[in-house]
């Protein structure tokens, strides 16, 4: 379960990396040239969505390398980082992988049987 974790948040973290160039792009360049009517408006909250659009793939990238060795911490970033996708970009056609392998992932992360270390996590 925590090679599958691995795996499927290094590969969210990768089209979350897309998703958010994207994203990111589109907001930089609305402020740019302006908005074109019909064509091309600003979002509502656009700090957010920037903050988002980069720390959501972080996010999925670390989790998804920590989940073969901290597996609890690995799976709280993943599911972050879905949540993250999920409320910077809503739920379409172009986050529908990010978001489902980053909560996938994070549910294996946090379903592996075996604890980590006899130690606390914290």
């Amino acid at each position: 379960m925590r090679n599958a974790a691995l795996i499927l948040g290094v590969l969210a973290g990768l089209l979350g990396l897309i998703v958010g160039f994207a994203g990111y792009g589109y907001t930089a360049a609305v402020d740019y040239f302006g908005e074109i009517d019909g064509i091309a408006q600003q979002v509502d909250n656009v700090d957010q969505l920037r903050l988002l659009a980069v720390a959501s793939p972080i996010l999925a990238l670390a989790g998804g390398a920590m989940a073969v060795s901290r597996a609890l911490w690995g799976g709280v970033l993943l599911l972050a980082a879905a949540a993250g996708f999920y409320a910077g970009f809503g739920f379409n056609v172009f986050t529908i992988f990010p978001i489902s392998m980053a909560f996938l992932a994070g549910l294996l992360a946090l379903a592996a049987g075996k604890p980590d270390e006899p130690k606390a996590h914290f």
